[in-house]
């Protein structure tokens, strides 16, 4: 609807309202519900799995049209984020932000920093996406804003060129409002446990879950070890209780990541049920590390499957756990791949031991062999040491091509000392292009990282305090701080305006009109930072 159609039906509506209603402003209202035009969770879940669907089918089009994200683990560093989005780009077109269970653990528990374990509390994690998105709908209310000030401004000067231009600017507004990949770990229990926790996580504004096929009370970060994967229909049956929440809620474009760690997983918890030969079940015991029983030697307690016929014994540890064979992890994986799109999975999401497009490639071409369209979700970790993988990878490449490699040490690539050569630039390229290649070759719909902001957080900390408590003192901020964001126009420079100062003001007009006490007048020291 737009801004002059809103202004016409709410007036009509005051009108009705008669005497009691004369002192509400039209217009006022009109910008109060243009500033907030999400209502409800549900409405934000069903506005972003709808774009998300149009990206997915936009990539299927054209790799080159992939999508990518950054973890953020408040509502202030999501917000930021997307106002910094548009200010470069002008748009958040392709880009969304990714909620990490990680992030959580570290950051949200109120157990103090956790190991990505799903220790934490699970309701923490509906809770960011919530703030996530008041945070987010609090930046196209301040933005809105501002075009409404700009609005009356050019309206007061008679400037009808630039009057009609920002009316038509606010009627074609971009939201902030973007989507969330929301990490809901193993689920945390069972199926019924997972329906339960993703109801709450799509109530708060999630279109997008991703689930993994950890048992749920011995989950590890992926890029940990000691990790252990569930039986295929038990995973399956946590994919339906998520399908099942996003119908029920009327988010019927919802979307389901289904992540596997078979690669880095060498443990279940669960000898598979199963039927007969070759089913899903088989398939999984399959790739148990099992001998065939010899009679004289059975142990009290041991356990026994058939395999192809024959009595065969999976090698049992101390803690309860199964082994798998060695050298199944990719096989296991492909598997898992198709298996979770066969069953209701809309992406996939590999975790991996190292950044290397042809090893996923690989899994990939596989993949698509069985389901054509199959697209993943990349995690572009900071558990990588990217410069030191991609320059080996370089080091690599260049040995089989027979070239002089006798200037470097392949251990030692990481060393300042290899910064300006051959190698670290062309190798610094291809990190450059590694989502660009990966979306193409790979099929990586979506590249994110996860957990950045809470590197970018540390890292500044660090030079401030290493700065601010040294000799430089106040100059460590103003320098490398404020400064800087006065001249790159960071628009927290203003920090008064953007927690909502010129909000309030705004709705103190409405609501007192002369009577208002507002607080951006000619002495608010944010007048500093006008020119």
């Amino acid at each position: 609807m737009t801004y002059a159609r809103e202004i016409d039906e709410l007036t009509k509506r005051i009108e009705q309202g008669g005497e009691a209603w004369s002192a509400i402003d039209a217009q006022a209202a009109a910008r109060m519900r243009l500033q907030n035009r999400f209502r409800t969770g549900l409405d934000i879940a069903k506005c972003t799995a709808k774009i998300m669907r149009e990206d997915m089918a936009a990539y299927d089009a054209n790799p080159a049209d992939y999508t990518q994200s950054l973890g953020a683990w408040h509502g202030f560093i999501g917000q930021q984020q997307m106002v910094a989005i548009k200010k470069h780009f002008g748009s958040t077109k392709r880009r969304y932000l990714y909620l990490s269970g990680w992030m959580v653990a570290a950051l949200r528990s109120e157990f103090g920093p956790l190991p990505d374990q799903s220790m934490h509390e699970k309701t923490s994690v509906p809770a960011l996406i919530e703030e996530i998105y008041t945070f987010l709908k609090q930046a196209d209310a301040r933005e809105l804003g501002g075009m409404f000030r700009d609005l009356d401004a050019a309206r007061e000067a008679g400037n009808d060129t630039e009057a009609k231009r920002l009316e038509n600017a606010i009627d074609n507004y971009e939201t902030h409002v973007v989507p969330i990949i929301a990490d809901i770990d193993a689920g945390f229990g069972n199926a019924e446990a997972t329906y339960l926790l993703a109801k709450q996580m799509i109530e708060a504004g999630a279109c997008a879950l991703q689930i993994e096929n950890q048992v749920s009370d011995e989950k590890q970060c992926g890029h940990q070890d000691g990790k252990v994967t569930v039986p295929h229909e038990d995973f399956l049956q946590k994919i339906r209780a998520i399908r099942y929440a996003f119908l029920e809620l009327g988010v019927e474009d919802g979307i389901i990541v289904a992540r596997t760690d078979s690669l880095g997983a060498g443990l279940t918890k669960q000898i598979a049920y199963s039927k007969e030969p070759g089913d899903l079940g088989d398939q999984y015991n399959a790739f148990l590390d099992a001998e065939p029983v010899d009679a004289s030697q059975i142990q009290n307690g041991q356990v026994f499957i058939s395999r192809d016929g024959q009595l065969m014994a999976p090698k049992r540890l101390p803690s309860n756990l199964y082994q798998f064979r060695a050298g199944t992890g990719v096989d296991r994986v492909v598997l898992d791949c198709i298996t979770s799109l066969q069953n209701g999975a809309d992406l996939l999401w590999i975790e991996t031991e190292k950044p290397h497009v042809e090893q996923i490639a690989e899994m990939v071409d596989k993949i698509r062999e069985t389901v054509p369209n199959a697209k993943l979700v990349y995690n572009n970790s900071p558990s990588f040491n990217w410069t030191l993988n991609f320059r080996q990878q370089v080091y690599d490449a260049w040995e089989k091509e027979g070239r002089d490699l006798s200037q470097y040490d392949r251990a030692k690539l990481m060393s300042v000392d290899y910064d300006s050569t051959e190698l670290a630039q062309e190798a610094d390229a291809k990190i450059q292009s590694f989502q660009a290649d990966a979306a193409k070759r790979a099929g990586i719909f979506h590249h994110l990282i996860t957990l950045p902001t809470y590197h970018t957080a540390a890292l500044s900390t660090d030079n401030l305090s290493k700065r601010y408590f040294g000799e430089e003192a106040m100059l460590g901020y103003v320098k490398n701080v404020q400064r800087e964001e006065i001249r790159q126009q960071i628009a927290c420079v203003k920090h008064q305006n953007m927690a909502g100062s010129d909000i309030g003001d705004d709705h103190k007009e409405y609501f007192a009109g002369e009577a208002a006490l507002k607080a951006g007048g000619k002495d608010n020291t944010m007048n500093q930072f006008a020119a």
